[in-house]
């Protein structure tokens, strides 16, 4: 087995380094999806699966990363205002997805 170069070694170490951040971002992604799909569960009363087609088509119709959508969500769940282009994707969203979509989402 040949020695790796020490050129060789600092390009692995970054690569390394830069999957570790890559990682790292989608674990608090997914935190941030789950916890916003979670929200859409007990306030409109959807499945957990409902939940996520229910985030994604919103991001999709507006153009919005699924995680800002997901964060807004949470901002929502504890008071805030939705921004306008979002409260109306994602009531017509649970509108298909829900029996019976709440008023207050």
């Amino acid at each position: 087995m040949t020695p790796a170069s020490v050129d060789e070694l600092v390009a692995e170490l970054e690569r390394v380094r830069a999957e570790n951040r890559q990682l790292q971002q989608a674990l608090a992604s997914h935190a941030v999806i789950d916890q916003a799909i979670g929200a859409l569960t007990v306030l409109a009363q959807i499945a957990p699966r409902d939940g996520f087609t229910v985030l994604r088509e919103v991001s999709q119709h507006t153009n919005t990363k699924l995680t800002q959508v997901a964060e807004e969500v949470l901002k929502h769940g504890q008071g805030a205002a939705l921004p306008d282009v979002l409260l109306g994707q994602l009531q017509a969203a649970l509108a298909r997805h829900a029996a019976d979509p709440r008023p207050g989402l």
